[in-house]
């Protein structure tokens, strides 16, 4: 019964670690470096834009989506922080399954999070796992709402113009649009039970005059060793009574 919770805070430590860790990573990067980790991201889409979308990579097209933006090795191109929500989360390369487990996906076949005139970024996060809140509350947004991202540097800021419930194969809503700059997440729905996927769509707006890049607080939970005596003591507790009406049970 306390696993969720429990779980939740350790997932929540280990975010805010890598959050910092990249942070700091950025901060270590030499200004040619940053320019041309940026500008083949920028390049990338550009030619993902012209191009017909497949929903599939090659190998190679595979080798060289993974190379871009993972300035550490680890696969980890930014985060997103949604206010409204108080969810502060990395994102990754990729959807598969060990990604997924504690962070948010980014989706291979979707422009890279730079932002820029026809792009279209999608990020994926699962909801209601036991072992992390993830996308859990996406269903709490509304049309307004904001959210940012944040890669190297940059911040992008994006405002809730969509909102859409539908069928896991149709990704018409998906797609780039010519002039247009959206960063849409997309999670599972109803809660539960998964038979569809809700797609919350943002267009790119201004920065607030406060945005910067910088590690939220809202990612940091209590310290798990410090979470741990407290529920190790009543669960101790038990067993002791548990074992002590079992024994008196036998005599």
């Amino acid at each position: 019964m306390l696993y969720p919770a429990v779980s939740d805070y350790w997932n929540s430590f280990h975010q805010s670690k890598a959050i910092s860790g990249y942070t700091d990573c950025v901060t270590n990067l030499e200004e040619a470096e940053y320019e041309k980790i940026l500008n083949d991201a920028r390049e990338y889409n550009k030619n993902l834009a012209s191009s017909i979308n497949t929903y599939k990579l090659s190998e190679n097209e595979m080798d060289m989506y993974e190379s871009l933006l993972n300035i550490d090795g680890n696969g980890m191109m930014g985060y997103i922080e949604i206010p409204s929500i108080q969810c502060s989360l990395p994102i990754y390369h990729g959807t598969n399954d060990t990604v997924l487990q504690f962070a948010i996906g980014h989706i291979e076949w979707s422009s890279l999070p730079v932002g820029g005139e026809n792009t279209h970024c999608v990020l994926s996060g699962h909801r209601g796992n036991p072992s992390a809140k993830l996308f859990t509350n996406l269903d709490k947004l509304t049309e307004g709402d904001i959210f940012t991202i944040k890669v190297l540097n940059e911040v992008l800021t994006y405002e809730v113009d969509q909102i859409l419930t539908v069928l896991p194969q149709d990704s018409s809503a998906l797609q780039i649009e010519k002039g247009k700059d959206y960063c849409t997440l997309v999670t599972c729905t109803p809660y539960g039970v998964n038979t569809h996927r809700l797609l919350v769509r943002g267009h790119r707006i201004e920065n607030p005059e406060d945005a910067s890049v910088n590690v939220s607080s809202e990612a940091i939970q209590i310290e798990p060793l410090l979470v741990v005596p407290f529920i190790s003591i009543p669960i101790l507790i038990f067993l002791i009574i548990f074992t002590s009406v079992s024994d008196r049970r036998k005599r």
